[in-house]
This record gives structure tokens, sequence and C-alpha cells, in this order.
């Protein structure tokens, strides 16, 4: 792993947590964008090197809305750059944690992502990030 890409919070109303975390960071956000494949829309903050994730529900049966449905909002993930996303996903699993998917899938920020269920990580719900190379 190559370092912390980005922690992830989940959100019940994306233009309200915008308008607080800009007056929190003190700028706008620099994207947002919609991931149909996980029913989300994301929004991310720049915070010197590092990036905040926001996380808005589109469907009601999304991973996000029944996350905020159990815990409320609040922090969802953390998110790790690596170089070789298959590798390392092949690394994690010979290591005895469990993938929630089988390949890596396009995620938000032109990243492919992978994530690693919470019943292996000690609760925290881990995401692996790869820049997507063109």
């Amino acid at each position: 792993m190559v370092r912390i890409e980005h922690i992830g919070i989940a959100v019940k109303e994306l233009d309200k947590a915008n308008e607080l975390f800009t007056r929190l960071f003190g700028e706008q956000q620099y994207k947002e964008e919609t991931v149909e494949s996980e029913h989300v829309t994301t929004s991310f903050f720049k915070v010197g090197p590092n990036k905040i994730e926001l996380l808005e529900a589109n469907a009601a049966d999304s991973a996000i809305s029944k996350y905020i449905g159990k815990r409320g909002e609040g922090i969802h993930h953390i998110a790790f750059e690596v170089d070789d996303i298959e590798a390392e996903m092949k690394r994690l699993a010979r290591e005895g944690f469990q993938l929630l998917n089988e390949k890596p899938k396009k995620g938000a920020d032109n990243k492919l992502v992978c994530f690693l269920h919470p019943k292996t990580t000690n609760g925290v719900l881990v995401e692996l990030c790869q820049e997507i190379k063109s």
C-alpha cells in the first residue's frame, strides 16, 4: 500500500454536507460525480495532501443508504492507494482477508476499486484504489 488515498464519509444530504465541509475546510469541493454501480453521488475535498469523499445514496437499497439507516452519518471507509490492485487483492486474499468483489471495479475519481469486508479488518471498511491509466 502506498498511502491513505481518502476517507469516505456517508451523508444524508450532499448539498448540506458540501456547505458544512466548505465552511470547515475553507474551500469548496473540487469534484462531484455519480457512481451508478454503487448508487451514490460523491463529492471530493482536498485538505492539504489528503482527500475527503462525501457519499450520498441515490437509492434506498444502496450500501450507503443501509449504512446510514444502521449507524447514521459518519465515517464510512478508509481508502488506500495501491500500485497494482489485482496483485494486492491476491495478496490480501492469501492473507485471509475477505474481498467484497472478485475483480476491481470502476469507482469515483478515476479509480479502480475493491473493498475488504469489515469483519476481517477489525470493523473498518477498507477500500483499495488504483488510478486508471489511460
